[in-house]
């Protein structure tokens, strides 16, 4: 069974629509590269979908290890620069696909390390998948938390070691990178959270034993959180309940914002995708950087 939240996938997508039952080998490497999309995300509104230059910019793929798996991971940074602030740029449920990697080139271009790790790398390779429920049910589903945590720990080493400033990093996330954006924010290494439409309650299971509503009271860094007032899968009241943990708790937690986009469903921000909402995504991306800017991060 799908999550609410993960639901809204179907919905931000052409209603009807089919697509690939798996990936070309093409295909599996542009998406691999950041140039391409997922067979279950394809460029449906590709007159829209907004396409960063790398002029100016040190972009491509990489990987670093993390207990003897190596994470595979796009990048972006202003060439030629060193100690940099660090974006980690946390993917959707369709994997670091070229909306991911454009996200990244647009944090490099305002001066940031962007790091975009293929977090269910473990799991599965999304690029194989035509459906999106199979995708969420064998891939998406299956991946613990306690994974994710220790393969974003992993990308602030690699920034580390390749031009970033580790006391300076921030993350932000899209739906699925939505919550996880706010989990690493209450225990990781930042210093700023933006977490686009990310779910905030929800029922614990083994692999992921903690929603963000449980850690809202004892936050290590500050989160704003961006959400669409038509979003089915994130009902505002559960945004009050995080609100009034958020106000209970620590200085950190005290310091979260939102803002609720009137008539924006969920996705507001892929811009490759019918749920794309240009105002809302483009005022989101400008309060990111500001949120990022005044948390000490740029």
């Amino acid at each position: 069974m799908l999550r609410e939240d993960l639901k809204n996938e179907f919905n931000s997508l052409v209603p009807g629509q089919t697509t690939e039952q798996g990936a070309t080998r093409r295909t599996a490497l542009k998406v691999a590269l950041g140039v391409g999309y997922a067979a279950t995300a394809m460029p449906i509104m590709a007159q829209t979908a907004i396409k960063t230059s790398s002029e100016g910019l040190k972009t491509g793929e990489t990987s670093y290890d993390v207990g003897g798996f190596k994470v595979p991971a796009y990048f972006a940074a202003p060439e030629g620069k060193t100690n940099l602030p660090v974006v980690l740029v946390v993917q959707e449920i369709f994997g670091v696909h070229e909306y991911i990697a454009d996200t990244c080139r647009r944090f490099a271009k305002a001066g940031y390390l962007a790091i975009a790790p293929e977090l269910y790398a473990r799991q599965g390779d999304p690029t194989k998948y035509g459906e999106i429920a199979k995708l969420i049910a064998e891939v998406v589903n299956k991946v613990p938390d306690a994974q994710v945590m220790g393969d974003l720990d992993g990308a602030v080493k690699w920034a580390g070691a390749n031009g970033g400033n580790v006391d300076k990093v921030a993350i932000t996330g899209f739906c699925w990178g939505g919550r996880i954006t706010w989990l690493y924010a209450g225990q990781g290494p930042v210093k700023a959270g933006v977490a686009w439409y990310g779910r905030v309650v929800g029922t614990p299971n083994d692999l992921m034993p903690k929603n963000p509503i449980d850690l809202a009271a004892s936050m290590k860094a500050p989160v704003l959180g961006l959400y669409g007032e038509k979003d089915g899968g994130i009902p505002l009241d559960t945004l009050d309940k995080m609100k009034a943990a958020l106000a209970a708790g620590n200085a950190a937690s005290k310091a979260a914002q939102f803002v609720v986009y009137p008539d924006a469903p969920h996705a507001f921000h892929a811009d490759y995708r019918p749920s794309y909402r240009k105002e809302a995504a483009e005022d989101g991306f400008k309060r990111c950087l500001e949120w990022f800017k005044a948390n000490g991060v740029a």
